[in-house]
């Protein structure tokens, strides 16, 4: 087993006795290991950098360049390999300075082939936990969650569990939602979980560019293409080849420029605004929307083939208001990365302020709530404790929510009853509409207006 893990390792040994180098040749190779030779540093300096060997064995005394430059020399390179070092002058000074300058080992001469094999095989042992340690770090850092998709509702799950299949398959996926709900962090995690996620991940904003410079910075240009074009450009097709792109906001592309968008999708091949030849690319398309994309086809303002293409796989963001249960989860992931970020102390939502902001309709989403909670964070200063007008104060912007007043001295229970009956009013007095809304059950909307004696405030 131990020989089989040390098969595929090269080590390169530098020495100026040929005897050494042999010899060590020969004890390596028979331990199971590919070994190259150099005579001096300047010879091994150049087979690193030509073709890296997973470890560099160098005496530490040689004409020209020594054991320490050459440790330093190959710690300069981008990937460089480990390096243990070998001298018959096993000096601690030496020793110290060379593992200060990076050397994984020092060796002294003389040394037994049962040491050095020991040597390697702790090195290559330790440097493959290094690794696996790396890849499971990128491997969770991958299955990540945005923040603005933490929850724990059954809707946020439901987009996970889609993110979660689509992102093993190349098929478009076509993102709506209201603006805030996060879809671009839903793009992105499709992405990172994707066989592309170390290739280019590239986000275009459909209606922020002008409509005249679009095809060019779809597809690029070729120089004299139009007044203006000094030079030949890559567009965004281009740089994105082999990875990912999200096509923000997709229903404002003008309808002109649709036809050869699709032609683009089914043969993935496009041609530079002022040339003829073809170039082709691997690109995979996410796209999308906060507009109603079946009225716009209906108005026939974006083409139907086109949309199809797009929406291979439908996928949903829900607003924030049809999931309250992960407000308070959202919130307390908020306040501690504000906290966090402002070197504040940990605060505590108070319940009567926790209550009202889950009553929220939000209308600004998930973005509304990030915005608001390091509004809230800021202004509350020293308070180890978050208040309401911490999130709305006097005067500002925000709209308190809707259908709701309050003042300070409210308790939970005037509030939660102000709650109901507001919600009452806005339903006709429909307890199913009513209890929809406030996220209960009608069961606990019927025990809550025999609490507050408002028994006979709606009927079913």
């Amino acid at each position: 087993m131990g020989k089989k893990s040390t098969k595929a390792h090269e080590i390169l040994v530098v020495d100026d006795d040929n005897y050494i180098r042999l010899f060590l040749k020969e004890t390596l190779e028979g331990a199971g290991y590919q070994v190259e030779l150099a005579e001096d540093g300047v010879e091994a300096l150049a087979k690193v950098e030509a073709s890296p060997p997973d470890l560099v064995l160098t005496d530490l005394k040689m004409p020209e360049k020594d054991g320490l430059e050459l440790l330093r020399d190959i710690n300069h390179l981008d990937q460089p390999p480990g390096v243990i070092i070998i001298t018959a002058y096993g000096t601690v000074e030496t020793a110290v300075e060379a593992m200060k300058d990076g050397a994984y080992d020092y060796l002294t001469k003389p040394f037994s082939i049962t040491e050095i094999e020991s040597r390697l095989k702790r090195y290559f042992e330790l440097n493959n936990l290094r690794k696996e340690n790396k890849d499971l770090k990128e491997k969770l850092k991958a299955q990540e969650v945005p923040s603005e998709m933490v929850g724990q509702s059954p809707e946020i799950s439901n987009v996970l569990e889609i993110v979660e299949m689509v992102s093993r398959s190349d098929a478009p996926v076509f993102i709506q939602g209201e603006s805030g709900t996060g879809k671009e962090l839903v793009a992105s995690a499709i992405h990172k979980r994707s066989d592309r996620a170390e290739k280019p991940f590239m986000q275009l904003n459909c209606a922020a560019i002008p409509e005249n410079l679009i095809e060019s910075t779809l597809f690029g240009h070729v120089q004299g293409a139009f007044t203006g074009a000094s030079k030949t450009t890559r567009g965004i097709f281009e740089e994105t080849h082999e990875g990912t792109l999200l096509l923000d906001e997709v229903s404002e592309i003008p309808l002109g420029l649709q036809a050869k968008l699709l032609r683009v999708l089914q043969e993935q091949r496009f041609t530079k605004v002022g040339s003829h030849k073809p170039i082709d690319v691997d690109v995979r398309i996410l796209a999308t929307s906060n507009r109603d994309i079946d009225k716009i086809v209906q108005e026939g303002a974006f083409r139907e083939d086109l949309y199809y293409r797009l929406n291979v796989v439908p996928l949903l963001v829900p607003p924030l208001r049809e999931r309250p249960s992960d407000i308070p989860i959202l919130l307390e992931h908020f306040v501690a990365y504000f906290c966090a970020k402002y070197n504040q102390e940990k605060k505590e939502l108070t319940a009567d302020t926790m209550r009202r902001l889950e009553l929220y309709d939000w209308p600004g989403n998930v973005r509304e709530l990030k915005n608001n909670t390091e509004r809230a964070v800021l202004f509350s200063e020293s308070s180890p404790r978050l208040e309401m007008e911490h999130f709305f104060p006097a005067g500002g912007d925000s709209k308190r929510p809707s259908g709701m007043t309050f003042s300070g001295g409210s308790t939970l229970a005037d509030v939660e009853r102000e709650a109901i009956l507001a919600t009452l009013e806005k339903t006709g007095q429909n307890r199913t509409q009513a209890a929809k809304i406030l996220s209960i059950s009608v069961k606990t909307l019927r025990n809550k207006l025999k609490l507050y004696g408002l028994d006979n405030a709606a009927s079913q």
